[in-house]
C-alpha cells in the first residue's frame, strides 16, 4: 500500500504536467483534463482499500468440526486496452486495483495518445513499483491481437466503441481470457414539464458538448416531455449553444477543443448531413466553425431538433458535438424509447416529482441512471458499466466488481484431526452439514 500512497501523491503533484500532456495529445481543455485526473485519483483512493476488499468469507464449524473460508488470489498477467478520450483516467481506473490485488499489468494505450501513459509509467517507477509489474505496449490492432492471443495474459479490460468491444470479447474469450469490454452508448436526458428549464439547459450543455462530446457518457439526446416543455427547452438551449466557444486546449475561454482526427470530424459532419436529409431540423449549425489562427479538427456545437427514433443519428452513437432533440408526449413514452435502444449505457431525468423519478428509475433498462444530475457516472467506489450492447463480458469497471474481475476465488474446507480421532467407517454419501 505504500507504493499506492506514493503514486497517489505523485498524481496530485504532477496534475499540471499530466493535464498539459492530455491537452496536447487529445485536445481537451486544461480544466477538463484536470477533472479527468481528479477522477483517476478517486480510483487510487478506492484501490487503497484493497486489503479490506480482499478479505474472504469465514464460517466456523460448518459440520463435523470443519471450518470453511475463502481467499482471493491474483490472476497473474492482465491487460488494459485504453481509449483515446481518457488517456489517464481509464488506465489508472483499470490498472490500479489490478496491481493492488497482486497482478502484473500490461497497458496498451490508444496510439492516438501515447504520451500520458509513459508519464504514468514514470510515476509508478518513482513510487517504487518493482520493474515489470506495470508495463506499456504501444501499437494498433496488431498489438491488441498479440495480447488477446498470448497464453500468459489471463484477463483483458477494454474501453472503446461497441464494434471493437464485441470483437475483443469474441477473440479474447475464444483464447480463454476473462474479458470485460465496454462499448458505446446513446445517453439520454429526459426533461419533465415540472423541471427547472434553466437548470436542465445548463446541465445538458456541459454533459452533451464537454470534451467535444468525445465521452462514452456524454448526453447524446434531449427528450423533453410535452410540446410546451420542448419549446421552452429548445428555445433556451439554442441561445446557449450559440454562445459556446471552441479553441485550443490551453485557451482558458474555450468550452471545448477539437476532435481527435480528420476521420472523426468527417464522420460527425456526415451524420449531421444525413440527419438533415432524413428530416431533422437543423437548429444550430456548427459544421463550418471559425477558429482564429488555429489549424485542427474543429467542429462547433450542432443542435438538431425534431429527430425521430427511425433516423440514423438517433440509432447510432455520434462521437462529436452533434446533439439531438427527440420530442415525446409522456414519461412512459420516453422510458419505452430509451428501453428499445440497443445501447444501455447512461440516462438521466430532470424533474421535481418524486413519483416521476421513482417510475423512471424502476422502469428504465440502463446500467447507469441519474436523477437531476448531468452525467450519471458513479463515483469510483461504485460499479461503472452499461447494459445491453454497451458492455460485453464479466463485471463492471470501478467499485467492488474490479476486485472480483482481477482475482480468482479459492475456497478451503478445513478440519484438524485430534490424535485420538479414528474414522470408524467409510462414508460413501455426499457430504452435507
Amino acid at each position: 500500500m505504500e507504493v499506492l500512497h506514493k503514486f497517489r501523491a505523485l498524481l496530485v503533484e504532477n496534475t499540471d504536467k499530466l493535464a498539459y500532456t492530455i491537452g496536447e495529445e487529445n485536445g481537451k481543455t486544461i480544466s477538463d483534463a484536470k477533472g479527468e485526473i481528479s477522477r483517476a485519483i478517486e480510483s487510487v483512493d478506492f484501490a487503497l482499500g484493497a486489503p479490506h476488499l480482499l478479505k474472504g468469507e469465514h464460517s466456523v464449524n460448518v459440520g463435523g468440526e470443519i471450518n470453511s473460508y475463502s481467499m482471493h488470489k491474483p490472476l497473474g498477467v492482465v491487460t488494459c486496452i485504453a481509449p483515446f478520450n481518457f488517456p489517464v483516467m481509464v488506465p489508472v481506473a483499470m490498472s490500479t486495483m489490478a496491481v493492488a490485488v497482486g497482478n502484473a499489468m500490461i497497458l496498451k494505450p490508444s496510439e492516438k495518445v501515447p504520451f500520458s501513459a509513459h508519464i504514468l509509467s514514470e510515476l509508478w517507477a518513482e513510487a517504487g513499483l518493482p520493474a515489470g509489474v506495470w508495463n506499456v505496449v504501444n501499437g494498433d490492432k496488431e498489438a491488441v491481437d498479440a495480447l488477446l492471443t498470448n497464453e500468459d495474459v489471463m484477463a483483458v479490460s477494454f474501453v472503446g466503441s461497441t464494434k471493437v468491444a464485441e470483437a475483443i470479447y469474441e477473440k479474447g474469450t475464444k483464447h480463454h481470457k476473462r474479458v470485460q469490454a465496454f462499448g458505446g452508448g446513446k445517453n439520454n436526458m429526459i426533461i419533465m414539464p415540472d423541471a427547472d428549464i434553466d437548470t436542465a439547459v445548463n446541465s445538458f450543455l456541459g454533459a452533451a458538448y464537454g470534451a467535444a462530446s468525445q465521452r462514452c457518457m456524454a448526453i447524446s439526446s434531449a427528450i423533453p416531455v410535452g410540446e410546451k416543455t420542448a419549446e421552452a427547452f429548445v428555445s433556451k438551449l439554442k441561445e446557449k449553444v450559440e454562445e459556446l466557444k471552441i479553441g485550443k486546449f490551453d485557451d482558458q475561454d474555450a468550452d471545448f477543443g477539437p476532435l481527435i482526427s480528420a476521420e472523426a470530424k468527417a464522420g460527425v459532419v456526415k451524420a449531421i448531413d444525413e440527419a438533415i436529409e432524413e428530416g431533422a431540423v437543423l437548429t444550430v449549425d456548427g459544421r463550418n466553425p471559425r477558429v482564429e489562427n488555429e489549424d485542427g479538427f474543429y467542429l462547433a456545437p450542432t443542435l438538431l431538433d425534431h429527430v425521430t427514433p427511425s433516423m440514423k443519428i438517433y440509432k447510432e452513437e455520434v462521437f462529436g458535438p452533434a446533439r439531438i432533440v427527440v420530442r415525446v408526449n409522456t414519461l412512459e413514452e420516453a422510458i419505452d424509447l430509451v428501453n428499445a435502444h440497443e445501447y444501455g449505457n447512461g440516462v438521466t431525468i430532470f424533474t421535481d416529482s418524486g413519483k416521476a423519478a421513482r417510475t423512471f428509475t424502476d422502469g428504465i433498462e440502463v446500467g447507469m441512471v441519474g436523477v437531476n444530475v448531468p452525467i450519471p457516472i458513479p463515483v469510483g467506489y461504485h460499479n461503472f458499466g452499461g447494459w445491453k450492447r454497451s458492455r460485453f463480458g464479466e463485471g463492471q469497471m470501478f467499485g467492488p466488481d474490479t476486485v472480483r474481475f482481477f482475482t480468482k476465488t479459492k475456497t478451503v474446507s478445513e478440519r484438524w484431526l485430534d490424535t485420538e480421532y479414528n474414522e470408524s467407517k467409510t462414508d460413501f454419501t455426499f457430504p452435507s452439514s
